[in-house]
C-alpha cells in the first residue's frame, strides 16, 4: 500500500487489529534485510591496501597518476567486482519467486541469510580475485532472495494502518546499511593491511540477524493460506492481530488466494493488455531510478571525491556525509508521502537533481582538467554541497517511491510476479550503471553529469504526464479509482478479461 502511516483500507475492510510484539519484531527482521543490501553497496574499493592486494593496477594508476583524473580507476576487472552482485541478484531473483510462492516468505529469508554469511566469511577471507568474487556472487545471492521475500513479507505482516510506513522502512535499511558501511571503512582504511578484512567481516553482523530473526518469525497468513495450511494460517493471524476476530481478514485471504490459484501463469498474466500499465510503470521507474545517476555518485563517492582531490580518509569522511544526508532525507519521504503525495516529490526532486548536476557538470568542467591539480577547498565544498542536494532529493523521491509505487499498483494475481519484475529490472540496470560508470567517467569527464540531468529531464516530463496519484487509494481499488481515471491510460482498461489466465476462459470473474 502506500508509504506513510495512512489509514487506508477498502470500504468494509479496516480489520481489527492491535500492534503487537509479533510485528514489531519482524520488521526489524525485515530491517536487517535492507541492512545487507545497503552494507553491502558501500566502498572498501578506495582502500589502498584492498587495492594493492586485489587491483595493484588500479594502485599503481592511483599513485603515479600519469593517468587523466577522470580515469584513475577506469578498470573492468575493479567494475566486475561491484558488479558481480546485481548479476547474482537478478539471477536469483527468478528462483527466489519460487520459493518465495512454494517456501513460504520466511524459508527464503532464512535462505538469503544462509547466502550472506557464507559470501561474508569468502569475502573476509579472501586470498585471490576469484574467491572475492565467488564471495560477491553468494552476497548477490542473498540480495536477489531478500529482495524479493522481503517487502512481501513486510506488506502481508503488517496491519494496514502502518503498512506504507514499514514499506519505505527497508529503503530507510537500505540507506542506513549504506552509511554503517561508510563509518566501518573510515575506521577500518586506519588498520594495515588487514583493514578491509575487518570491514568485508562486520557485513556478517546484519546477516547474522536476518539468519537469526529468519528462524523465529513466523510466516505470514497469506503464505501459509495459499499453501493450503488454512487452520496454521488463522492461528498465525490471531497471534500477530493480537485479536481472535480475524474472520473478515481471514475470508478475504482465503477469497484472494482462490483467486491466485486460478492463475496458473502469474508471468504470462503480466502481459495482458490491462495490466500493461502497471507493468510499464514498474519497469520505466525502475530503469530511471537508475538513470538519476544516485549509484553513480553513492558507488563511487569515495572515488569522485579522490578525483577532486581529497585524500583518502577525507573521501571516506565525505561518503559519510552524503550517507548522513540519504538516511534523513528518506525519512522525510515516510513522513511527506501520503501528505504531499507522490507526483509532487518526484516532480520537486527532478528540479533540484537537475540543477545540482548542471552545476557539478559545469565546475569540474572549468576547474578539474584532465591532469590539472585538483579543485581548490572552496571549490571541492561547494560541490560536496551539490551532491547532497542531489542526494537529498533522490532519498525523499526516487529512491523510497522507485520500490513503493509498485508494490502498491499490481493487482493481487499478478503482484508477486509484478515484483519480480521490478527487482531484476532494477538490478539489471543497477549492473549496466555499475558496470559502465568508470569507463564512462573516463571518456565523458564532467559530461557524465550532464549525461544523467538530461535523463532526469526525459523522467520528469514522464512523470508529469503518464504517472497517476495513488496517495491514500485503497491497495485493491486500484484498477477503478486510478488507472480507469487517467486520461492516458484507461484505454488499456476495457472489461476484457478481467482476471485468470488466457487459457482457461471459463473462470473469469465478472
Amino acid at each position: 500500500m502506500a508509504g506513510g502511516f495512512s489509514v487506508s483500507a477498502s470500504a468494509g475492510s479496516q480489520f481489527e487489529a492491535k500492534i503487537t510484539p509479533v510485528v514489531i519484531i519482524s520488521c526489524l527482521m525485515a530491517a536487517t534485510g535492507g541492512l545487507m543490501f545497503g552494507y553491502d553497496v558501500g566502498g572498501v574499493t578506495s582502500m589502498d591496501d584492498f587495492l594493492i592486494k586485489f587491483f595493484p593496477k588500479v594502485y599503481r594508476r592511483k599513485t603515479e597518476s600519469k593517468d587523466s583524473n577522470y580515469c584513475k580507476y577506469d578498470n573492468q576487472g575493479l567494475q566486475l567486482f561491484t558488479s558481480s552482485l546485481y548479476l547474482a541478484g537478478l539471477t536469483a531473483t527468478f528462483f527466489a519467486s519460487y520459493t518465495t510462492r512454494n517456501l513460504g516468505r520466511k524459508h527464503t529469508m532464512l535462505i538469503a541469510g544462509i547466502f550472506f554469511l557464507v559470501g561474508v566469511i569468502l569475502n573476509g577471507a579472501a586470498q585471490d580475485l576469484p574467491m572475492l568474487i565467488i564471495g560477491r556472487i553468494l552476497l548477490g545471492c542473498g540480495v536477489g532472495f531478500a529482495n524479493q521475500a522481503v517487502p512481501l513479507f513486510l506488506s502481508e505482516i503488517a496491519p494496514t494502518r502502518i503498512r506504507g510506513g514499514l514499506n519505505i522502512l527497508f529503503q530507510l535499511n537500505v540507506t542506513i546499511g549504506i552509511l554503517f558501511a561508510n563509518l566501518v571503512n573510515y575506521g577500518t582504511s586506519k588498520i594495515h593491511p588487514w583493514g578491509w578484512r575487518l570491514s568485508l567481516s562486520l557485513a556478517g553482523v546484519p546477516a547474522l540477524l536476518l539468519t537469526v530473526g529468519a528462524l523465529f518469525v513466523v510466516d505470514t497468513p497469506n503464505s501459509l493460506i495459499e499453501r493450503g495450511r488454512l487452520e496454521e494460517g488463522k492461528a498465525v493471524l490471531k497471534k500477530i492481530r493480537g485479536t481472535d476476530n480475524v474472520e473478515p481478514e481471514f475470508n478475504e485471504i482465503l477469497e484472494a488466494s482462490r483467486v491466485a490459484h486460478q492463475v496458473k501463469h502469474p508471468f504470462r498474466n503480466l502481459l495482458k493488455r490491462r495490466n500493461r500499465p502497471q507493468l510499464v510503470i514498474a519497469i520505466l521507474l525502475q530503469i530511471f531510478q537508475q538513470f538519476t545517476g544516485i549509484n553513480a555518485i553513492m558507488f563511487y563517492a569515495p572515488v569522485l571525491f579522490n578525483t577532486l582531490g581529497f585524500k583518502s580518509d577525507a573521501s571516506l569522511y565525505s561518503a559519510v556525509i552524503t550517507g548522513a544526508v540519504n538516511v534523513l532525507s528518506t525519512v522525510v519521504s515516510i513522513y511527506s508521502v501520503d501528505r504531499v503525495g507522490r507526483r509532487i516529490l518526484l516532480l520537486e526532486a527532478g528540479v533540484q537533481m537537475f540543477i545540482s548536476q548542471v552545476v557539478i557538470a559545469i565546475v569540474l568542467g572549468i576547474k578539474v582538467t584532465d591532469h590539472s591539480e585538483n579543485l581548490s577547498h572552496g571549490y571541492a565544498i561547494f560541490v560536496v554541497v551539490m551532491v547532497c542536494t542531489f542526494v537529498s532529493s533522490f532519498a525523499w523521491s526516487w529512491g523510497p517511491l522507485g520500490w513503493l509505487i509498485p508494490s502498491e499498483t499490481f493487482p493481487m494475481e499478478t503482484r508477486s510476479a509484478g515484483q519480480s519484475v521490478t527487482v531484476c529490472v532494477n538490478l539489471l540496470f543497477t549492473f549496466v550503471i555499475a558496470q559502465a560508470f568508470l569507463s564512462m567517467l573516463c571518456h565523458l569527464k564532467y559530461g557524465i553529469f550532464a549525461f544523467f540531468s538530461g535523463w532526469v529531464v526525459v523522467m520528469s516530463v514522464f512523470v508529469l504526464f503518464f504517472l497517476p496519484e495513488t496517495k491514500n487509494v485503497p491497495i485493491e481499488e486500484m484498477t477503478e479509482k486510478v488507472w480507469k481515471q487517467h486520461w492516458f491510460w484507461k484505454r488499456f482498461m476495457g472489461d476484457d478479461d478481467r482476471v485468470v489466465d488466457g487459457d482457461d476462459k471459463n473462470n473469469t470473474q465478472p
